[in-house]
């Protein structure tokens, strides 16, 4: 075996340790940043982006943790109005549901884990931001704040 095949086979092993159950090993190292910008300040995210049906219907299902500054942005692409459930999901929530201009349509705060109950956005909204439970208020996040990140444009 050359030595790039075994440290890629290194490379690979220890990413493993760090990927969640059920995540696809290429999803759990594709991070991007994304900003809040609140009245106190900004604050910044690495997210995982669910932007087809499949990602977007596993979401954050079975994560037994997630870091205080890591997240799920769900893309829809287009505006519409969404709701979302906490079904084999073990872990508390906040849903951030984010208008196509980038700014905070409202906040599902502390969503019950393992609940089938219907989470929605409250109105037409392009993406929804998953952080974990008690961040946005740790971090004084209200419906008007701006999120920024490639999908949404600058301003």
């Amino acid at each position: 075996m050359s030595q790039s095949a075994i440290d890629r086979r290194a490379l690979l092993a220890g990413l493993a340790m760090f990927a969640a159950p059920g995540l696809p090993l290429a999803a759990a190292a594709a991070l991007e940043p994304l900003e809040i910008v609140t009245a106190k300040g900004r604050t910044t995210f690495m997210v995982e982006i669910a932007d087809d049906d499949r990602e977007r219907a596993q979401g954050l299902m079975y994560r037994k943790s997630l870091a205080a500054d890591r997240g799920m942005l769900f893309d829809f692409k287009t505006e519409r109005s969404v709701s979302f459930w906490m079904r084999n999901t073990y872990i508390p929530l906040d849903m951030i549901f984010i208008r196509a201009d980038g700014r905070i349509r409202s906040i599902a705060r502390n969503t019950t884990p393992m609940s089938d109950q219907g989470v929605p956005s409250g109105g037409p909204v392009r993406a929804v931001l998953e952080i974990p439970g008690g961040r946005a208020a740790e971090l004084g996040v209200l419906p008007g704040d701006r999120v920024v990140h490639r999908i949404f444009p600058r301003g």
